[in-house]
């Protein structure tokens, strides 16, 4: 894909007009949750609807399993604010955890190696899908939504739309600061379809390296249109797995050992706090303003989060100094702090929306497994279906995600912070600090 990104040509099309307000809730609340050891960003795409994806292996399989208390609060639920567990909050098994603590969750454990993105999707690989799933830009399949517009939301709007381009060029990424940031705007739902343009594309190429004791593939793949079944059959109320070999959004307990698992034994249980370290919360980002490129990576361990929200009631307990790490393209000007029209009156911009993501890979701190940008940056969907959270009365499909992101304190960044979110991507449309990245289950050859 040419990476030289247009300038969108005019507002785009209005495609959603519902109210923002229930999402909004959780746009403070939001509790869960880069390249080969010592590279700088993620490989960049050169061909028309290719895309070129790093993915670390993740080894040990049958690797034992521990017992995490939930440190949550669902996206727009009432209710008290989060309770942090005591000490890391991870036991050898749920039966060992304190009686009183909140609810513990088994996690960790994977049977099988399978390998999990070096990166979180950037901008421009979702762009690249964009044109090859929806050529005509009609958007069928909500792959899109004007929030994602850079003169609909010119702090965070990282891919345009121009109505008038040609069959597979109405998207583009929007300037080219955001081409290698995280897709800022993701769902399971979307996550999905990603992954059956992929699970139903042509391998090119595949690479194998090594950095340390890290071990890659890096894939090249030509993507398919046929989005709405592969390894996920899209018309299911709740999408699940259909193939044991190849391309998937992470499970939970997957997403977790690639982030949290030391085979070396370290940690608590072998299990890190922090996909940055086994106990310390990581230092914070310091950003370059108006590319948001990392300038203090020697300050390791790094991550892209919020130390100190003024919106949360949990900082966490001795987080490190600092604010939080924010960018804004230079491209949007005096227009940088302004809201989408078809948000609520009355936001408090400079408040609610303080932290914008860091270009993938620049923190240079790795999980035990050489995977970059697992704790901070954007909040990251796992395929894991997730119980109906309390306060709702109806059915949704509800998922985990883990990881933090760039607005938020560092317990969300922990192992210990977990959250829910429904697959429907309109819930998150005023969220812009959702992501995903792949994985690959089974042997690809």
């Amino acid at each position: 894909m040419n990476r030289k990104a247009s300038k969108s040509q005019g507002r785009g099309r209005r495609l959603v007009a519902a109210s923002v307000i229930a999402a909004f809730a959780g746009a403070t609340a939001l509790s869960t949750g880069g390249a080969a050891a010592g590279a700088a960003a993620a490989p960049s795409d050169s061909a028309p609807g290719v895309v070129t994806i790093a993915m670390a292996t993740v080894g040990d399989p049958g690797n034992p399993s521990v017992g995490v208390v939930q440190a949550f609060k669902t996206v727009g639920t009432p209710g008290p604010e989060v309770t942090l567990p005591a000490g890391t909050g991870i036991y050898p098994t749920c039966s060992a955890a304190p009686a009183n603590a909140p609810s513990c969750l088994t996690v960790g454990g994977v049977k099988d190696t399978y390998q999990i993105g070096e990166f979180p999707v950037t901008v421009s690989q979702y762009v690249t899908f964009l044109n090859v799933a929806d050529p005509a830009g009609k958007n069928l399949r909500q792959l899109y939504e004007d929030h994602m517009n850079p003169t609909v939301w010119p702090k965070y709007g990282s891919i345009a739309y121009d109505s008038g381009s040609g069959a597979g060029q109405h998207y583009t990424v929007a300037y080219p600061e955001w081409a290698d940031k995280p897709f800022n705007f993701g769902s399971f739902s979307r996550g999905a379809q990603f992954v059956n343009s992929l699970y139903n594309g042509k391998v090119l190429s595949k690479t194998p390296s090594t950095s340390g004791a890290f071990q890659y593939d890096t894939y090249e793949v030509r993507l398919s249109p046929k989005v709405d079944r592969g390894m996920y059959d899209m018309k299911d109320k709740t999408p699940t797995r259909t193939a044991s070999t190849g391309f998937v959004l992470p499970s939970n307990d997957q997403w977790i050992k690639a982030a949290y698992f030391d085979p070396k034994g370290g940690g608590t249980n072998s299990y890190w706090v922090y996909p940055t370290g086994p106990f310390d919360q990581p230092n914070i980002s310091v950003l370059n303003p108006t590319t948001g490129d990392v300038i203090n990576a020697d300050q390791q361990p790094l991550a892209t989060y919020n130390p100190n929200d003024p919106n949360s009631s949990v900082d966490t307990p001795g987080a490190p100094a600092g604010t939080a790490p924010t960018w804004c393209p230079a491209q949007a000007g005096a227009t940088c702090n302004d809201l989408p029209s078809d948000f609520p009156p009355g936001l408090d911009l400079q408040s609610l929306y303080m932290g914008n993501v860091s270009t993938v890979g620049q923190t240079k701190t790795p999980s035990p497994w050489g995977a970059y940008d697992m704790g901070g940056n954007v909040v990251e969907h796992t395929d894991s279906i997730a119980p109906q959270p309390p306060g709702y009365n109806f059915l949704r499909d509800w998922r985990y995600y883990h990881g933090g992101v760039a607005n938020a304190p560092a317990y969300q960044v922990a192992i210990y912070g977990f959250g829910y979110f429904p697959g429907d991507p309109q819930i998150g449309r005023i969220y812009p600090w959702m992501g995903f990245r792949v994985a690959i289950i089974g042997n690809l050859g």
